[in-house]
C-alpha cells in the first residue's frame, strides 16, 4: 500500500471565494480519506487535499466534483501525488 494525495484546485468567480470554500467544505465523499485539508489563496482560489491509502497511484478514489459553472472561472485542476517517504 501507498499513500496517495489528491489535489483539487479551483478559482472562484469574482467575489465568490468564500462561497466556493463553503461549497468545497460541504462536499461529502463516498468514503472518508485518511486526512482532508482545505486552503484558500489570493485570487479567490480554493485548494482541497485528501490523503488515501491505496494500492497504486491510479487507484479508483472518491474525488470532489466540479462546482456549478457560475461559481468558478475555469475548469477545476486535479493532480495526484504518491508519497515517497
Amino acid at each position: 500500500m501507498t499513500t496517495v494525495t489528491l489535489m483539487w484546485e479551483a478559482r472562484a468567480a469574482q467575489g465568490r471565494g468564500a462561497e466556493l470554500l463553503e461549497w468545497a467544505r460541504a462536499q461529502v465523499l463516498a468514503r472518508e480519506p485518511l486526512r482532508r485539508e482545505l486552503f484558500r489563496a489570493p485570487g479567490d482560489r480554493v485548494l482541497v487535499l485528501t490523503w488515501w491509502e491505496a494500492a497504486a497511484l491510479d487507484a479508483e478514489l472518491p474525488e470532489l466534483p466540479e462546482p456549478d459553472a457560475e461559481l468558478i472561472t475555469r475548469p477545476v485542476h486535479r493532480w495526484r501525488f504518491e508519497s515517497v517517504e
